[in-house]
């Protein structure tokens, strides 16, 4: 199963650099360009989605809609289990103010925010929503439109990277990232958008294929 990870559109909440979780808001003014260069790298690499799936979130859900029209896909998936972590009392709250009067915020993959959820507890339910995605797909490519925390959370899980320390890693609404799936193992993962924090801070280097076999790659459809 070959996954194609995006993020959801910008907003005016992550312009103003503050906590949205659970909840939503307005579209950026600029929210296609980031669409359109992910769409441009998309096409550049001929690749071929067989279906989309979403978190249940409306900025999430918006930016599937907008990848599905330009491929005539007429269902999208949609599913909680890859909502962004629930900040719950915390949301709209700025950033600096949060990471200010909660040390456990971005540290702490375990701390359960007021009202919400932990980053682990996040992690583990859209790694185990994203697993059994191969009892349906097995050989398909996924295009996955979820959020930054969701990102983090499954590429620390399937690179076998620590959780706590990868928590702010910086993830561009640009970013393409590319994982092939076998029997619950990543056995490749790369960036082909705009390189994430991962990269850039050479906590992963890509192409990376932590358990590589080329019949591994032979059986998921590349284009």
């Amino acid at each position: 199963m070959r996954i194609l990870l995006v993020r959801h559109y910008k907003t005016l909440i992550n312009l103003d650099d503050r906590i949205m979780g659970w909840g939503d808001a307005p579209r950026a003014g600029d929210w296609e360009a980031d669409l359109l260069h992910v769409e441009a790298t998309l096409r550049e690499a001929a690749v071929r989605v067989d279906a989309i799936y979403s978190s249940a979130l409306e900025r999430a859900r918006g930016t599937a809609r907008y990848y599905a029209r330009q491929r005539g896909i007429h269902l999208i998936h949609e599913s909680p289990a890859l909502n962004e972590v629930n900040y719950g009392e915390l949301y709209r709250k700025p950033k600096k103010w949060v990471a200010r009067h909660i040390p456990e915020y971005k540290t702490d993959p375990d701390y359960v925010f007021p009202g919400g959820e932990s980053f682990r507890q996040m992690q583990r339910r859209s790694v185990a929503f994203v697993t059994s995605l191969q009892l349906c797909h097995p050989t398909d490519t996924l295009l996955l439109v979820v959020h930054a925390g969701v990102i983090r959370g499954l590429v620390c899980h399937f690179l076998g990277l620590p959780f706590g320390p990868n928590l702010k890693r910086k993830v561009s609404h640009r970013y393409l990232g590319e994982l092939v799936i076998e029997r619950d193992h990543c056995v490749h993962y790369d960036e082909i958008g705009v390189p994430s924090g991962f990269v850039r801070e050479g906590a992963v280097r890509v192409p990376h294929l932590p358990e590589w076999t080329g019949a591994a790659l032979d059986n998921v459809q590349r284009s």
